[in-house]
């Protein structure tokens, strides 16, 4: 008797992730992201006819309140906060023409910042240096189906501060993802990079090199790191086949690389994968079935061991699920947890609709 109602109290204490708001729009949503310090959020996409769309919305009393729309010539493809401060909370996009835009969403006529990034549509982009996230300049990686992966210091004008490309006569392949890592002090930072063909490269900026490469053998659709500004501790790969991977970033072996642990959830792609801000342990991932799972890593006992050689290598931990849920019948493309507000996310599907989630009792995992 006494263990069943045990087993009822453990459910109740698991996290429950709650459909708290949804709203249908007129548009394909590609992104969305929480603006910082508030409870307004910024979803970007296309309209039928072919524009982009940017539109504001507030969540108040239950509700989502549209606070501005914005049309420009072309569709939007991804967008992010991360190389702004949180005084001006200015917004870099990606768009379908390749162009990198810096907007100031109380006056965005014009961009406050505009460069012909690449020559086809951004796939991805990332910032750090702003939010008081990382140290030293404020950059922005953008990652484009031109096979390119470009860093840009939004002071400096027309040209990139780096670009990865692949070598004469090498073939180009599709940069699905981007992300920024390692930015602990004013020296040292690194990009992140996803590809189509299952690609991983790790971009140390400081020594301008490629630290790590890795094929997953699946297409690379999200790759984030459970912090930006820390010492490369863990990075989120998700893929195609519904594999995601995360690697142990703290031990570099010479051949074997980094150590990882993968889980295969889903029959369909895995289209993102997000850190908890408050705790870098949990994340969650974004299926192609309209599903969202919520997990823990939880470290091993020692973090690296010896090989035969006497060298370090690291040593995985594991992955448990907390939670999951069906709230969509299409693939969610976005998600963002709010960096303010413990458990609030908002996530974007392509049925059209964007939702606000509240994921509960993530302090007692």
């Amino acid at each position: 008797h006494a263990h069943r109602g045990r087993t009822m109290s453990s459910a109740l204490e698991k996290p429950q992730i709650i459909s708290h708001i949804q709203k249908s729009l007129n548009y394909t949503l590609f992104d969305c992201k929480w603006i910082p310090c508030s409870a307004k959020f910024v979803c970007m996409g296309n309209f039928a006819r072919g524009t982009g769309v940017l539109q504001i919305y507030e969540v108040s009393h239950g509700e989502l309140v549209l606070l501005k729309e914005i049309e420009k010539s072309k569709p939007f493809k991804c967008g992010t906060f991360g190389a702004t401060s949180l005084q001006q909370r200015h917004l870099s996009t990606g768009d379908f023409d390749g162009n990198l835009h810096i907007w100031n969403l109380e006056a965005t006529d014009m961009p406050v910042y505009s460069v012909k990034a690449h020559k086809e549509i951004i796939n991805s982009i990332d910032g750090v240096g702003g939010l008081g996230i990382g140290e030293g300049a404020p950059e922005v990686v953008t990652g484009s189906r031109d096979g390119m992966v470009k860093v840009w210091d939004p002071r400096q004008k027309d040209t990139p501060v780096a670009n990865m490309q692949p070598a004469d006569g090498d073939t180009r392949r599709d940069c699905w993802t981007v992300a920024f890592g390692h930015a602990y002090s004013s020296q040292e930072r690194c990009v992140c990079a996803g590809y189509d063909n299952g690609d991983i490269k790790l971009f140390d900026l400081r020594t301008m090199s490629l630290r790590w490469e890795k094929n997953i053998r699946n297409g690379v659709c999200c790759l984030e790191f459970d912090r930006k500004d820390i010492n490369m501790n863990k990075l989120v790969a998700t893929s195609l086949e519904g594999k995601f991977h995360v690697f142990d970033m703290r031990t570099q072996h010479p051949t074997e690389g980094f150590a990882s642990v993968s889980e295969k959830v889903y029959k369909s792609t895995i289209w993102q994968g997000r850190h908890l801000p408050q705790n870098r342990d949990i994340f969650m991932t974004a299926g192609g079935a309209g599903s969202l799972h919520l997990w823990k890593y939880e470290y091993p006992a020692q973090r690296s061991k010896k090989d035969s050689e006497n060298t370090d290598m690291g040593v995985a931990g594991t992955v448990t699920l907390l939670q999951n849920v069906t709230v969509s019948t299409q693939p969610i493309g976005s998600l963002d947890w709010s960096p303010d507000k413990q458990g609030l996310c908002v996530c974007a599907a392509f049925d059209q609709t964007v939702r606000v989630l509240i994921a509960t009792k993530l302090n007692r995992v």
